[in-house]
């Protein structure tokens, strides 16, 4: 609430008002043992001494006038810390994150919306590319909800593809998902992954975003997003990726931060994980099981993983199976291989999808994961 707004905790919002100022520039600060109060309440000539670039002491002198963008923006991160459920986590206070506090640049403070505990649970960042394949999204949902049945928190982007499978997998087990945001936290972005966010919140999970409330999606902002994401968490792992996926700049920072990279291989013939086979060979741990992860990660967990596992799928006994693998293929494709007419594959296919036993795509038909 604004009475519980301390001076010196209005002047680290004042602060990161000004143009020019990020977490470099913060670190900066904290090297020279300055405090936001004491930056904003300095001489500007004396700023200007210290070599405080000219950007920032231009928008301070805005500020010291009465700027009235500069305050309207002010009084929106006032109002919007008045909301149900809404937080401000600074970053030298004991609820701000351990793990994120350990990065080189770690956000000066945090818009939370929902548990702020949650942000201190072990967690898991999973990411992959917004264009999934049908098995890839799955994939991805049902590890979701193994980490989560063994303890862990799921920690991911809110993007579509791979992201959204993994907080709704996190959903489906009745865990927590930290979803990370690339826009504030008033501008849910993709706006379809608005009954998402409220589920998140609902459940025990939180969105975090180290943008003003209002800020707006833009292609700068989700690099820095992703430091967060994998900065949150014990390690990351990408499901799915395009060698030209961001989800390769979340393993590159997790790196960087001295956390675990994992990578699911995929099939040769699917572009979607060529990202990810470039990770195994430059040194990711491959993943093929929960259990994989669980190892590399060696922290005490709540429950067995065998509470995770999934039960097996009934198939249904039919020519078509032996034809049907891990990539898609179309129902002509099987209709040659089988030897059996168009009408036929169609009715063997409609009956393996209502089993649950395959998935369809864009591409075609595959097996649903065993």
């Amino acid at each position: 609430m604004l009475t519980d707004l301390s001076a010196e905790r209005q002047a680290w919002l004042e602060l990161m008002l000004l143009d020019g100022v990020g977490p470099r520039f913060f670190q900066r600060l904290r090297s020279h043992a300055v405090s936001p109060f004491d930056f904003m309440s300095a001489d500007l000539a004396t700023l200007a001494e210290l070599g405080v670039p000219p950007s920032v002491l231009a928008s301070l002198r805005r500020w010291r006038a009465g700027d009235p963008v500069l305050r309207e923006r002010f009084d929106l991160a006032l109002d919007w810390l008045q909301q149900d459920g809404c937080r401000l986590l600074f970053l030298d206070e004991p609820d701000y994150p351990p793990l994120l506090a350990s990065i080189s640049d770690p956000p000066p403070l945090l818009f939370v919306r929902g548990r702020i505990e949650v942000l201190h649970d072990p967690q898991i960042a999973m990411v992959g590319t917004r264009h999934p394949s049908p098995l890839g999204a799955e994939t991805a949902q049902r590890f979701a909800r193994a980490f989560c049945r063994s303890g862990l928190t799921v920690t991911s982007g809110m993007a579509l593809g791979i992201d959204g499978a993994c907080h709704r997998g996190a959903l489906d087990a009745g865990g927590q998902t930290v979803a990370v945001w690339g826009t504030g936290l008033e501008r849910c972005y993709p706006r379809r992954h608005r009954k998402l966010a409220d589920s998140i919140v609902d459940t025990g999970g939180a969105l975090v975003s180290e943008l003003w409330p209002d800020s707006e999606p833009h292609p700068a902002q989700f690099p820095r997003r992703n430091r967060i994401i994998s900065g949150l968490s014990l390690g990351t792992l990408v499901v799915e990726a395009s060698l030209n996926s961001g989800s390769l700049i979340t393993a590159r920072m997790a790196l960087e931060q001295n956390r675990e990279v994992f990578a699911m291989p995929g099939s040769i013939h699917n572009v979607q994980a060529r990202g990810c086979h470039r990770l195994l060979r430059e040194g990711a741990c491959l993943v093929e099981q929960v259990q994989d992860v669980l190892d590399a990660l060696k922290v005490p967990l709540t429950a067995a993983l065998e509470a995770a596992e999934e039960p097996a799928t009934e198939v249904p006994d039919t020519p078509l199976w032996r034809w049907l693998g891990f990539d898609p293929v179309s129902p002509d494709w099987l209709a040659q291989r089988a030897g059996i007419s168009m009408p036929e594959v169609l009715q063997q296919l409609l009956e393996l999808e209502l089993a649950g036993a395959v998935l369809v795509g864009p591409a075609g038909y595959c097996r649903r994961q065993p």
